[in-house]
């Protein structure tokens, strides 16, 4: 038997570098994360334990450091790699869905921010 649960991160903020732009690489922006995953975690939820789940401070710490590391000119590879480092990191988590909202995006116009989403599945 499993039971499956969605475990939800929502509107993490972080300061980076990332973007195309050489001003994006020295001024820096907040990036916010959205962690959507998935996990087999019905023996945990029956033994009130967290082992067989997801601790939800580690992934925390794990989007952190990917997105506060390297500097990325696109969104999209930093969304991709915060997905591949919750996978690999975690083997409980089944799918993991990621966005990340630019707010700051150097784009001549008046909007709220620019975001991109990716699912990863565990192979």
């Amino acid at each position: 038997m499993s039971g499956v649960f969605t475990i939800t991160l929502k509107n993490c903020a972080f300061f980076a570098h990332h973007g195309v732009f050489p001003e994006e690489g020295v001024l820096g922006q907040r990036f916010f994360v959205d962690a959507e995953f998935d996990v087999d975690a019905l023996a945990a939820a029956e033994t009130d334990t967290l082992d067989g789940t997801v601790h939800y401070g580690i992934a925390f710490e794990v989007i952190r450091d990917i997105v506060t590391g390297s500097r990325r000119q696109l969104i999209e590879a930093l969304a991709l790699a915060i997905a591949r480092g919750l996978i690999d990191r975690f083997p409980e988590m089944l799918r993991c869905r990621i966005t990340v909202r630019k707010p700051s995006a150097p784009i001549a116009g008046i909007l709220d921010h620019v975001q991109v989403s990716i699912e990863q599945f565990r192979n």
